[in-house]
């Protein structure tokens, strides 16, 4: 097979999986290590910095693109506060989940695999099945929103290059479809990664791009506003109708709530990190340097994008910028963009495929379709774990969700509904709740009282937000025609 050497024969090794006295997968021989960690799972290598990586990768997304649109709706009093708090409650909320990855302890207990293997150890009964579907649906549609996200900034480049070279009166209509299904050809060869451990050179990559994307915003922005265009008022957009106000400030927390969102993989990336000292510690201290630096960066796009644009303020905030002039660093960006999104894709699928492949490996434990990895040596590479099972059904996944992302090309309103969608359950309510049990915190005390009014304010956001999105879907769907591009 070319450069691909597939051992045939009495040559063919293949590698069974088996299984440990609690159902989990045996680590494969690939790595010749016999070092194990307390789980007799391959001894995990993931460090803060890896863990961070993950983080940002997860957190620094394409929803940092829209926050100046949000704080236009929101205004520059209310924006910003939101934007903090927003912040806030996360690092509180990702802290309190940190101390739930193992059970009872949290740093002696038996480790929890996933968030549902959390909600399980801590809460149990129809909990877990609330959790499972919440998590896996927002990793789907995240999933989805990525493909989108990543083909509008393949066509921003496209176009750019057109108005260049053709001039600014030639329409440069290009379709967003072939990008997509270019993403998605990407997506089936990453998508081969065995797990969540083998990303973290992926998640690196991305994380620098998108400090880079995120840089050129800012200082284009930082241009714009020393070019005599400081805009901005303290009430936001004050041209449309109040009713139209309502609901774009509804979605524009929406924005901001997905643009804070990564809970749902918190667990997971834990699960990747290397002990001592105690996962837990490790993962706090990520928590706060991953928070912290998006915030400073949120805060900067937003408010920058904002003072630059005012009411106009754009979606996409590199949109707002144009075709034109300085299109080299504009493309740049929007390559930039699209790097990370090929990682952040991985990010938010691996989760998803490990569910699916965990359960199908415990319906048929005997199946050596579904659970025989083989050595595929590929060059400059080594020894890589075929699995057919694998191949297969993540190249199916990854086609299913290009072609819903074809059907459905909304930006804005589909970040919000994503941000709304996963923020309470996995943000806020499920940690609270597992804190509450895992401390036995008494009912109406002075702690569980104010827990349950955050975790009540943020309900209410998340509805708002949520009704907020919907109604732009609505809006969106008057003028909707499937595998077409608006301009």
């Amino acid at each position: 097979m070319g450069d691909l050497d597939v051992e045939h024969g009495s040559q063919m090794e293949i590698i069974r999986k088996t299984k440990d006295e609690e159902g989990v997968p045996s680590p494969g021989s690939f790595l010749g290590s016999d070092s194990r960690d307390d789980d007799g799972r391959i001894r995990r290598t993931g460090t803060v910095w890896t863990a961070t990586a993950h983080i940002i990768t997860a957190v620094i997304g394409s929803g940092v693109l829209s926050l100046a649109w949000s704080i236009a709706q929101l205004g520059w009093i209310v924006g910003p506060v939101i934007l903090i708090s927003f912040s806030f409650v996360t690092y509180y909320t990702s802290w309190l989940l940190s101390d739930c990855y193992r059970s009872p302890n949290p740093v002696t207990g038996k480790r929890n695999y996933t968030y549902m293997d959390a909600v399980k150890a801590n809460l149990g009964g129809m909990k877990i099945f609330f959790c499972g579907l919440t998590q896996y649906m927002n990793l789907l549609g995240a999933t989805i929103g990525y493909t989108i996200t990543s083909s509008i900034s393949m066509v921003a480049i496209r176009r750019s290059n057109c108005f260049h070279q053709k001039g600014h009166n030639v329409p440069c209509h290009i379709s967003n479809n072939p990008y997509m299904i270019s993403f998605g050809v990407i997506q089936i060869f990453l998508s081969q990664i065995p797990n969540f451990d083998r990303l973290w050179w992926l998640s690196i990559v991305a994380a620098i791009m998108s400090f880079s994307y995120s840089t050129i915003g800012i200082g284009l922005g930082i241009g714009k506003i020393f070019g005599g265009n400081l805009h901005g008022m303290v009430e936001g957009v004050n041209n449309i109708t109040q009713a139209k106000k309502v609901w774009q400030a509804f979605q524009a927390l929406g924005n901001i709530a997905f643009a804070y969102s990564y809970s749902m993989i918190l667990i997971e990336i834990q699960d990747t990190i290397r002990s001592p000292p105690p996962e837990n510690k490790t993962m706090k201290k990520s928590t706060l340097i991953g928070i912290f630096t998006t915030t400073m960066f949120y805060m900067a796009s937003g408010c920058i994008g904002y003072a630059a644009f005012g009411n106009n303020a754009p979606g996409n905030l590199l949109t707002g910028f144009g075709y034109y002039n300085p299109y080299w660093l504009i493309d740049f960006a929007n390559l930039c963009i699209v790097i990370h999104l090929i990682g952040a894709y991985q990010v938010y699928a691996q989760p998803l495929f490990a569910f699916i492949e965990d359960r199908i490996s415990s319906l048929f434990p005997k199946s050596k379709f579904i659970n025989e990895d083989h050595k595929l040596h590929v060059p400059l590479y080594g020894i890589f774990p075929l699995n057919i099972f694998r191949l297969i059904w993540r190249t199916l996944f990854v086609i299913i969700t290009t072609v819903v992302s074809m059907l459905l090309p909304f930006f804005n309103d589909i970040l919000g509904i994503l941000g709304a969608l996963g923020f309470w359950p996995l943000t806020i309510y499920f940690p609270i709740e597992m804190h509450i049990s895992k401390l036995s915190i008494k009912r109406w005390s002075l702690k569980w009282n104010a827990l349950q009014f955050l975790s009540m304010v943020c309900l209410f956001v998340t509805m708002a937000a949520l009704l907020g999105s919907i109604e732009g879907v609505l809006q969106q769907l008057r003028h909707y025609k499937p595998f077409h591009t608006k301009y």
